[in-house]
């Protein structure tokens, strides 16, 4: 069933990937999707602006849909659903993350790194995403989202907060470590705030102020320019920002037996690495991709119990593009966030949500 009474919506899709300066994004009315088996409707209430959805507009990732709608950061309200759902009903409340889809059978998706599935869909890149009032998602690979977290707060955790969170993980961080973070928009402002919870110690180095300023305010040790040293030597690192010049930075910075994490989809060209300088003393250099849907159930749990708030900027739909230009010019302070609609104020009977989706994938 389907609880909409319009048959079209406003959205902003991908005429052609370009500079922003071009304006590679068209704002149109076109049909509200419908969804398909095993998928819900969503109407939109929130969507993050993160940069995964700048490099899409821009052609820094390759298109994969023509006049595709970016947005993967997404909480909705389900207002409908297709053949075989039973997961979610009309009036719950869901976030949609970037990762859309797996093949479920390959050797990733059987041993728990779905993340790495070569048959892997996303969300804003392979299918429409939540630059519109109203898009869908497959229910296994939607979140139910603890109602402790406002629709706004929430929106950043569904990608910022995750890959975040995985990077954490993969850059290995010993208990109480000093922790390098390069770069300081949505994703790292949350993982410096989850770090800090941990008892870890941090230390910022990125090109803006105003995130320099950010940082320090969210407890960080120290904040200093992308290019400089930070006061001690690292136990551990995560490049956010996508420039490969900084690799080397970086990893310069390092203690011995440390590692660099790279949290981006897209990193600019790396330059020529000296063994003994950058290397040497088991320093590692270790790349992100994706999350799996456990790192995001395990993430939202930890953001509701060690209460995590994202510093938003709040949009209308309408200035989206307004939006992405604040993000590329490089002085975030925290997560942009688009504000579509506001939840239903109607009370309704609900059931639970039912188990998880099947690890495996779909």
């Amino acid at each position: 069933m389907i609880v909409t009474m319009t048959t079209t919506m406003r959205a902003w899709v991908v005429r052609e990937p370009g500079p922003l300066a071009e304006s590679p994004l068209d704002f149109v009315d076109t049909p509200v999707p419908e969804p398909g088996a095993g998928e819900v409707l969503l109407r939109v209430l929130t969507c993050g602006v993160c940069r995964t959805d700048l490099h899409v507009a821009t052609g820094d990732l390759p298109a994969r849909r023509p006049r595709v709608v970016p947005g993967h950061e997404i909480v909705g309200e389900v207002i409908g659903s297709g053949p075989g759902c039973g997961r979610f009903v009309t009036g719950d409340r869901v976030g949609v993350p970037w990762l859309r889809g797996t093949c479920g059978r390959c050797g990733a998706c059987r041993s728990g790194r779905e993340n790495l599935c070569a048959r892997s869909r996303y969300t804003g890149w392979d299918a429409d995403g939540g630059y519109a009032e109203f898009t869908t998602v497959p229910e296994a690979f939607a979140y139910a989202l603890p109602e402790g977290i406002d629709d706004v707060s929430a929106a950043p955790l569904l990608c910022a907060g995750i890959i975040g969170y995985r990077a954490l993980k993969r850059a290995a961080l010993p208990p109480g470590g000093r922790l390098g973070i390069y770069g300081f928009g949505g994703s790292a402002h949350l993982t410096a705030q989850l770090a800090l919870a941990q008892g870890a110690e941090v230390h910022v180095l990125t090109r803006g102020e105003g995130a320099r300023r950010l940082a320090l305010e969210l407890g960080a040790a120290s904040a200093g320019g992308a290019g400089e040293r930070p006061p001690l030597p690292l136990d551990a690192a995560i490049l956010f920002a996508p420039a490969g010049e900084l690799v080397p930075v970086a990893l310069a910075a390092l203690a011995p037996g440390a590692t660099l994490a790279v949290a981006g989809i897209h990193l600019s060209d790396i330059p020529r690495l000296d063994y003994q300088q950058h290397l040497f003393h088991e320093r590692a250099v270790t790349s992100v991709e994706s999350n799996t849907r456990s790192d995001g159930e395990e993430f939202l749990a930890l953001a509701e119990r060690l209460a995590l708030h994202p510093t938003t900027h709040e949009y209308r739909l309408d200035e989206a593009g307004h939006a992405l230009a604040y993000l590329d010019a490089g002085d975030v302070r925290g997560a942009g966030v688009l504000r579509v609609a506001h939840r239903s104020t109607e009370q309704r009977d609900r059931r639970p949500a039912g188990p998880p989706a099947d690890r495996g994938g779909g």
